[in-house]
């Protein structure tokens, strides 16, 4: 946002003007009109307090009684007011500076841009953070208000143009929007083969996370599955699913073998974390010609960034790792950092392949840069066999013709909002993939109303387009005047 600023063709205080604009409109609604209205505004030195300040004029032109507080005066608690408007510091509080914001008193906080003391780059807050109920940011989403904590300290969030260009940003939020731009209706003319998936995974005692990946992608769209567990013949608890016995050793080219039909690949729920697994592994990721899910156990087989960078980077075929931080740690050799953006695509580009880091907010990054986010789903998706069923939504994304990229990003949402239609307690991955063609045959609506999933998992004024600290290629979908992206 900063390149953005100076790239800007507007005046300054043009620019500060409307943001300002901006704030008071969201602060008039949230009042419910101004007149005779209390409202305190915390304002700093920079262009966050400048907007404060128009905010507070326009305020007191329609009404309300305003007091401006400024940021770096007395702490302790605030006067009682109706609302308080946080411009202390937003983006331009630098990275790991502490900053204790005033006590609010139980009153509605609207944060400007990002709630003070929270990172927009990282999320990152400390202890004295500004909790905002709400958050008008402007031009784009910035990172800080998707990753957590940051999240927890925004609110609900409204991005406001004020006429600067941000087409130009590589970080975006995937919405229902995307996805239904992205996931194709099977074609009239279609037959099982033209979306087939080859799972391999499982081992004893862990049949249930191969079950639960298979299942996930018949219910995904996936027109077939075949089901491998090496070393154990398993009747398939899912009818439709083909259950294809491997060998204890050497299942890799048995694998390969009956890959002709298929269009995606699903490797690792369950599957053991031996010497010799691990070599079958990278035999098969090596040989297969075809997109794979490199999930669990498989990424425990690839090692360290050094010893998968080659497997994963000599494949023709597109490859998404589908991490939590446990294996990402295992990975890169290190725990995930607080930018997590930059870790992610520091792994996307040495190894070629999309990856997912799992967490409350999912991070996807592709080889080339991009970056999408998804906030979709809640705790309820934090059960064991839940990864599993991820996998298999993203390998039967994969074989339906998405490229990794979308694939990765497309199953995360749609993972996170069959979550959202369980129960808020006692969900259980097992209960997932059932919950999936809900979610999909919506997304499939040319006549759904504005009604939406994507309105039980994201503030409803959310929009698409974030920006990072660097340039890049579009996002998504844009803004909500931008033209379709990729």
């Amino acid at each position: 946002m900063r390149e953005i600023d100076k790239a800007s063709v507007e005046a300054e205080e043009v620019l500060v003007a409307r943001a300002g604009a901006a704030v008071a409109r969201v602060a008039l609604a949230m009042l419910g009109g101004a007149y005779g209205r209390r409202v305190v505004v915390v304002t700093g030195k920079g262009n966050n307090g400048a907007d404060g300040r128009v905010a507070a004029a326009r305020l007191r032109r329609a009404g309300a009684r305003v007091r401006i507080v400024e940021a770096a005066g007395p702490r302790g608690r605030l006067p009682v007011v109706d609302l308080v408007i946080d411009a202390a510091y937003g983006t331009g509080l630098r990275a790991g500076s502490a900053y204790e914001a005033p006590d609010p008193g139980g009153v509605p906080v609207l944060a400007v841009d990002i709630p003070s003391g929270v990172d927009g780059l990282t999320g990152e807050a400390g202890a004295g953070a500004v909790r905002a109920d709400r958050t008008v940011t402007f031009a784009a989403l910035k990172p800080g208000l998707l990753l957590s904590p940051g999240i927890g300290h925004a609110g609900a969030t409204t991005v406001a143009g004020i006429g600067l260009d941000v087409g130009d940003a590589s970080m975006a939020l995937v919405e229902e929007a995307d996805c239904s731009a992205w996931i194709p209706l099977r074609p009239r003319e279609s037959h099982k083969w033209r979306s087939a998936v080859w799972v391999a995974a499982g081992s004893p005692g862990m049949v249930g996370a191969a079950q639960m990946a298979a299942r996930a992608a018949m219910r995904a769209g996936a027109g077939t599955v075949r089901l491998g567990v090496p070393g154990i013949h398993v009747e398939p608890t899912f009818a439709e699913v083909v259950g294809s016995p491997l060998p204890a050793e050497g299942w890799a080219q048995a694998v390969l073998g009956d890959l002709e039909r298929t269009r995606a690949l699903v490797v690792g729920p369950g599957l053991g974390r031996s010497a010799a697994t691990s070599a079958e592994v990278r035999r098969l990721l090596s040989e297969a010609p075809v997109p794979a899910v490199v999930d669990a156990d498989a990424l425990w087989a690839l090692g360290s960034l050094g010893d998968a960078a080659p497997v994963l980077g000599a494949r023709r075929a597109d490859t998404v790792l589908t991490p939590h931080e446990g294996e990402f740690r295992r990975l890169t050799g290190a725990v995930v950092p607080a930018d997590r953006v930059a870790a992610v695509r520091q792994v996307a580009s040495a190894t070629g392949a999309t990856v997912l880091l799992k967490g409350s907010t999912t991070v996807v990054a592709g080889p080339d840069g991009r970056v999408l986010f998804c906030t979709a789903g809640d705790q309820r998706l934090a059960t064991a066999g839940s990864g599993d069923v991820l996998a298999g939504v993203v390998g039967a994304l994969l074989a339906q013709g998405l490229d990794g990229f979308r694939a990765a990003a497309a199953a995360a949402f749609v993972h996170g909002a069959a979550g959202h239609l369980g129960w808020r307690r006692g969900l259980v991955a097992g209960d997932l993939p059932d919950l999936l063609p809900a979610v999909l045959d919506r997304l499939g609506d040319p006549g759904r109303t504005e009604d939406s999933l994507a309105a039980r998992t994201l503030a409803p004024s959310v929009r698409r387009r974030t920006a990072g600290p660097t340039g890049g290629v579009p996002g998504p979908s844009g803004a909500a005047t931008a033209p379709p992206g990729p």
